[in-house]
């Protein structure tokens, strides 16, 4: 090769490169998900169980199929999940104010600690992570956490 022959990038290495770095954010993104599932205030308590007390802590009061339908279960499958979650006392039901055909669950106060909890060690343990890094790797991070943010909102 010439000193002014350049290598020439073809779009099936821009695929590849595309390809490499979309596996490694899956990869990555995975692994950081499932160490902060780690951090939660009840061991025992299920990542689905979990997943419907952040949605009822988030949105509000749901009915059983809206439950299931945001967490993309079957109506079955939730009411199994809202049954443990109401035995062990983190939710409760109450007929709908407007409807009396349908029933409304809800956080309780022990729910509602729960999830704080949660958030609290979660949080904490991010915090501890990224004290471990330098001021430009926790601002590579910031802006990574934007570009996820719009990567989701699509």
């Amino acid at each position: 090769m010439s000193s002014d022959t350049k290598p020439t990038t073809t779009s099936a290495d821009h695929l590849d490169d595309l390809s490499e770095a979309a596996s490694q954010l899956r990869i990555s993104t995975f692994r950081l998900a499932r160490r902060m599932r780690t951090q939660r205030a009840v061991d025992s308590m299920s990542d689905g169980q979990f997943a419907v007390l952040a949605a009822l802590w988030v949105h509000g009061s749901h009915t059983l199929g809206e439950l299931a339908d945001r967490e993309r279960v079957s109506a079955p499958s939730m009411n199994r999940t809202v049954n443990c979650l109401q035995d062990s006392g983190y939710v409760s039901r109450a007929a709908d104010e407007t409807d009396g055909r349908k029933v409304q669950i809800s956080l309780t106060d022990e729910g509602r600690a729960v999830v704080d909890e949660t958030a609290r060690r979660r949080d904490a343990w991010v915090e501890a992570a990224l004290a471990d890094l330098t001021d430009d790797e926790r601002a590579t991070l910031a802006k990574a956490a934007d570009l996820m943010q719009r990567m989701v909102a699509r």
